[in-house]
């Protein structure tokens, strides 16, 4: 994030996907993770980092929950929820979080991800056949991938990717 001070840019914060910014995140919405808990009594809650999901059958109960929420980060921890970001919609249609599709009997992989693996896998198989990376480091970001596919049912992905570095 850039901050302009008298007109000049300032970096603000720490980068994303860096471990620290998992803790600190974790750490600093502790508080948040409290008031949805004990204050709001939400029961079906669950959060990684700055994303989160809250479940419930009753939409009238979600709508009124955003602007006790809406007011808390604002207030107390000078947040504010991503207008573009926030959903309410039937759990039968998937909830879309952290880059899978949760669905009630299954996980997919969010389309997107998908489309973002593939092509970084692409890339470094190139990168190994034209020497750029080894075939123990292509090997590993295979392995990473698996990693993540395994959540998810992906099997058709899964060989996609373990035969496109055989060849």
């Amino acid at each position: 994030m850039r901050e302009r001070v008298n007109g000049a840019s300032r970096r603000q914060g720490i980068p994303i996907g860096n471990l620290t910014s998992q803790l600190f995140a974790n750490v600093y919405m502790n508080e948040f993770d409290q008031f949805i808990k004990h204050v709001l009594k939400v029961k079906l809650y669950a959060r990684y980092t700055d994303d989160f999901i809250i479940i419930s059958q009753n939409p009238v109960y979600l709508v009124g929950l955003l602007k006790p929420i809406q007011d808390f980060l604002k207030n107390t921890l000078h947040l504010n929820l991503h207008p573009g970001k926030v959903t309410i919609r039937k759990y039968s249609h998937g909830i879309d979080f952290l880059g899978y599709v949760i669905l009630p009997h299954h996980r997919l992989i969010r389309k997107r991800t998908w489309k973002r693996i593939l092509r970084k896998f692409q890339a470094k198989v190139r990168d190994c056949k034209q020497g750029g990376i080894s075939k123990e480091s292509l090997n590993q970001s295979l392995q990473s991938y698996l990693g993540i596919l395994s959540h998810a049912n992906a099997h058709e992905l899964e060989e996609f990717l373990k035969n496109k570095q055989l060849f």
